[in-house]
């Protein structure tokens, strides 16, 4: 069954099975994994994770997809979920999730964010995405890579971009690199914040003007004896702190609104 890619789901189906090897090597599927796909496509990945584990669930959008992958795959060894990944539950398959895909790089960002939500029911993730986006996502302070993915993402999760992978490893070809990224959620005790709204508002706040100093960019949320209390020299700017320095001041927010309401 020919399949053509559509552009509106950001489809671009992997083709090469070095790199699909390669992917698979780096997940390790184990028998009794509980394994999610995102977007199985033409079944790249689909089908050698079905050899290695009992049973698989993917998550697919494309109505056309679902309707090859129940043609080609018995009920007892695949479930498909037919909805869209960003408005579905993944605490609904429990705990112990390891989660697997090449997301569609048109959502890729929103995905994650969404995706971050589940934590805690999480072993592991291991997605293709486009190699800016995984650049940025492992992003270290003072580089240009590093943002407020970068900060929200590595709050959440110990991430390590494991191999790029050239864009004539897909049809249609992608006009970008792309490379495989591994995300293992961090303990809550290594650093949480009191309120993870406000740590992203923040973040975000901190990065709107990346050339702007912390003191312009974060006005609405300290002053200057704020940034001596917390030891943060005001003339630096958002890609100077680490992730740590935004749980603190979010986490100094919080504790000096709580004082406020007593």
């Amino acid at each position: 069954m020919r399949h053509n890619p559509r552009k509106r789901f950001g489809q671009n189906f992997l083709i090469d099975q070095q790199i699909i090897a390669q992917i698979i090597a780096a997940i390790y599927p184990k028998k009794n994994d509980r394994i999610i796909e995102i977007g199985p496509g033409l079944g790249a990945l689909t089908r050698p994770l079905l050899q290695a584990v009992n049973h698989l669930d993917v998550v697919e959008i494309d109505r056309d997809i679902v309707a090859r992958l129940n043609k080609e795959f018995s009920q007892e060894k695949l479930t498909i979920h037919a909805t869209d990944a960003l408005k579905f539950d993944f605490s609904a398959f429990g705990n112990n999730l390891r989660i697997v895909g090449n997301l569609p790089y048109n959502i890729s960002t929103p995905l994650l964010f969404h995706l971050s939500q589940f934590s805690e029911h999480i072993v592991d993730m291991h997605f293709m995405l486009q190699k800016e986006v995984v650049d940025r996502m492992v992003g270290m302070p003072t580089t240009s890579d590093y943002g407020r993915l970068s900060v929200m993402l590595q709050y959440r999760f110990d991430m390590e971009h494991v191999f790029s992978v050239p864009a004539e490893s897909f049809s249609p070809a992608p006009k970008v690199e792309s490379a495989i990224v591994q995300m293992i959620p961090r303990p809550k005790s290594s650093m949480h914040a009191q309120d993870e709204v406000l740590l992203s508002q923040v973040v975000s706040a901190a990065f709107s003007q990346r050339r702007k100093t912390l003191r312009n960019t974060l006005r609405d949320f300290l002053n200057t004896d704020d940034f001596c209390a917390l030891g943060i020299d005001s003339g630096l700017r958002a890609e100077n702190l680490s992730m740590e320095h935004f749980v603190a001041i979010a986490n100094f927010l919080e504790k000096r609104l709580e004082n406020r309401v007593k």
